[in-house]
């Protein structure tokens, strides 16, 4: 049985870019991995694989976005590709055709004779500086398609008035939307100009969906973009609330993605013909469905992950001999299940250092830490951090600040609008307020980072202690197959016995909430269970902590430390009260293949995208003919590739499998963030 040691390793990125643009993303993301967040400072430190060398590869991940590619595992537990484009609009009739250069000179017809007089200028000019609004000038005079104003509006009152104001000066032909951050964008009011006849080519799609319902399914390919990031992206382009766009799990932008989505009262018709114009994602596999897709909806992902640059650590053992035992290891035996650095952030300062004080309601405190002159930050904000730390001065310190640093720009917005006290300071009261600006499922990520934290710096604990062994007090999920009959039927006794005093409800919600119970003795004499049943707890106050007491005294030390009581986990502010979940402890690596690569240069193709595998089978005259995904690369190549395709469960994070096996603290690996698989 494998061992668990503690191990500090060290590690060298390379950066071996084709082009200067791949090359300069690629170099920028090492920097920004160089003096930040390292593992033993979220509580990563142990190693579960050892092979009887005990040596290990360095190597280089995500040298290019193409090295790491993701597709999620559905529910039925199919592997999701992109396996065609939708659906092909047919060939036009000489009437459809007239119809649309008719409603096409109609359109330019308007948008010429569109204008905003001096006295709507006036009236703009209560919200609005001059050249925010010649852009909304020039979308009603040169037809462009939409603007976005970048000024923040907190006052809902004050946003309704402008939507009103610009109904009023264009004649309802322009239409706005305000963004999650409460800004505006402008765009042509499609509904004003749609004329009834063009129906007639609104439908020149066939297709085998059958009846319309209220949500379609699609999955979306894409290469180097945020899952978020391309929700937005479809929203502006159908003009709906990005809230209109749902899927199972967020994958990351540095990798080439494969997952389900969907959308809300949109036909195949509309949203098919999206792919002619975006940019780094396709959408296919279209279907009809009564329900969205929804968070969880998944098994798992699957992976293929190239690392490229390979060399065994010891020159005396060959890259196959370091490596294979090692992969047989995560096999067989897995790796501890920690949360990944990505959930810490990319920062100087950890995410749950900020969480850490926004538990204990040091809002200040959380306010300056999260503006911080910092070693590890998104350039751009370095100049407006530093006005900040010299001057508290949010008024000169905002104008400096990206929007893009969603947190910063928030927190400093309200603090620009809050008075300072008597002795020249902001009160508690303004530092919450800012704090409460910031976008929610930003600001609530804090607080769940710290429950992370103190979850990985347990299980180190738990695994020093006790190893692989099941101890008596471990904790194991109540829906765990082995005692699901003795949950049920503990479940139905607590019914009958509640039956007459009517609290039968609130009794289920009690069993629910449950969820783990503690292993006994005998059980563990029993052997009944092994270490991939044991859970522990994120500290919440809906959870049970493991009864073993040198466990259960590591929760306490460890927050106890930082001001905090895993029993007293509720707050007055609400989303700033932590429930708690249970995690595995150790997860293990299904369906586990690996090659071994020579090649020369970076551009050397290895594997094939999914997207690439399409078009290939669309060219070949015999579509039944075998693509290989996995190339072959250059026999007599100079440099050595490991190809690992792999399969993970939900909520597990890759870089955690690949520490067993790469030298060095995963926040290095390449500069590689944001592995999780979700």
């Amino acid at each position: 049985m494998a061992e668990v040691a503690s191990a500090k390793r060290g590690h060298e990125g390379t950066v071996d870019g084709v082009n200067a643009k791949r090359q300069r993303v690629d170099a920028e993301s090492l920097e920004e991995s160089v003096g930040g967040v390292t593992e033993v400072d979220v509580g990563i430190t142990e190693f579960l694989c050892h092979s009887q060398s005990n040596v290990r590869i360095r190597g280089t991940l995500k040298q290019r976005y193409t090295d790491f590619m993701v597709n999620e595992i559905g529910t039925d537990g199919r592997v999701i590709h992109l396996t065609d484009l939708g659906f092909k609009a047919k060939e036009l009739t000489a009437e459809e055709k007239e119809i649309i250069a008719e409603q096409e000179r109609e359109a330019r017809e308007r948008e010429a004779n569109l204008s905003i007089s001096d006295e709507d200028k006036g009236k703009l000019r209560e919200y609005f500086d001059d050249s925010q609004i010649e852009e909304i000038s020039s979308l009603m005079r040169d037809g462009k398609k939409t603007v976005e104003i970048n000024k923040v509006f907190d006052d809902k009152e004050i946003r309704t008035k402008i939507h009103q104001l610009i109904r009023e000066i264009s004649s309802n032909r322009i239409e706005s939307v305000t963004t999650s951050t409460n800004s505006f964008i402008f765009g042509h009011n499609a509904n004003k100009s749609r004329r009834r006849k063009n129906n007639k080519v609104a439908t020149n799609i066939d297709h085998d969906l059958g009846e319309r319902k209220n949500f379609l399914h699609f999955n979306l390919y894409k290469e180097n973009k945020e899952t978020m990031e391309v929700a937005s992206i479809l929203s502006k382009f159908l003009k709906a609330q990005v809230k209109a766009v749902k899927y199972a799990g967020t994958k990351d932008r540095r990798g080439c993605t494969v997952q389900r989505m969907s959308l809300e009262r949109f036909t195949v018709e509309r949203v098919t013909t999206l792919n002619k114009a975006l940019k780094g994602c396709k959408l296919g596999s279209f279907e009809y469905k009564d329900q969205p897709i929804k968070l969880g909806d998944l098994k798992g992902n699957e992976f293929i992950i190239t690392i490229k640059d390979v060399e065994s650590v010891d020159p005396n053992v060959s890259i196959e001999d370091a490596i294979v035992p090692i992969l047989n290891s995560l096999r067989d035996v897995g790796f501890i299940n920690y949360y990944g650095m990505q959930r810490f952030g990319t920062f100087s300062i950890s995410t749950h250092e900020i969480g850490k004080e926004i538990l204990n309601s040091n809002w200040g405190k959380a306010c300056e830490l999260i503006l911080s002159e910092q070693k590890i930050a998104i350039p751009g904000s370095i100049e407006a951090r530093k006005i900040w730390s010299e001057t508290k001065d949010p008024s000169a310190a905002i104008k400096k600040m990206p929007r893009k640093c969603n947190a910063e720009y928030s927190v400093l917005s309200r603090l620009d609008r809050s008075d300072k006290g008597e002795d020249g300071e902001f009160s508690e009261g303004a530092y919450f307020n800012a704090i409460m600006g910031i976008p929610r499922n930003l600001r609530i990520m804090y607080g769940h980072s710290y429950q992370s934290y103190v979850w990985n710096t347990v299980v180190s604990k738990r695994m020093q202690l006790f190893g692989l062994k099941v101890v008596a007090g471990d904790l194991v999920l109540c829906n765990n197959p082995k005692i699901m009959d003795e949950y049920k039927q503990d479940l139905e006794t607590k019914m009958i016995d509640h039956e007459e005093d009517g609290n039968i409800i609130q009794d289920i919600k009690e069993v629910h909430g449950l969820r783990a119970r503690p292993i006994t003795q005998e059980e563990v004499d029993a052997n009944k269970f092994d270490i991939y049943d044991v859970v522990l707890p994120t500290p919440g106050f809906d959870v049970v902590y493991p009864e073993n007491e040198q466990l259960r005294n590591v929760y306490v030390e460890v927050m106890g430390r930082d001001g905090l009581d895993p029993f007293n986990m509720t707050r007055k502010v609400r989303e700033f009260s932590l429930s708690g979940s249970y995690r595995h402890i150790v997860s293990k690596v299904n369906h586990l293949e690996y090659y071994f690569r020579k090649y020369n240069q970076v551009t050397d193709q290895l594997v094939r995208t999914d997207l690439e595998m399409l078009q290939l089978r669309e060219q070949s005259p015999d579509k039944a003919v075998e693509i290989k995904q996995i190339l072959d690369g250059v026999p007599d190549g100079g440099k050595t590739a490991v190809i690992l395709k792999l399969q993970l469960g939900v909520s597990t994070y890759a870089t955690m499998a690949l520490r067993e096996l790469l030298e060095g603290d995963t926040s290095r690996f390449g500069g590689v963030v944001n592995l999780k698989t979700a």
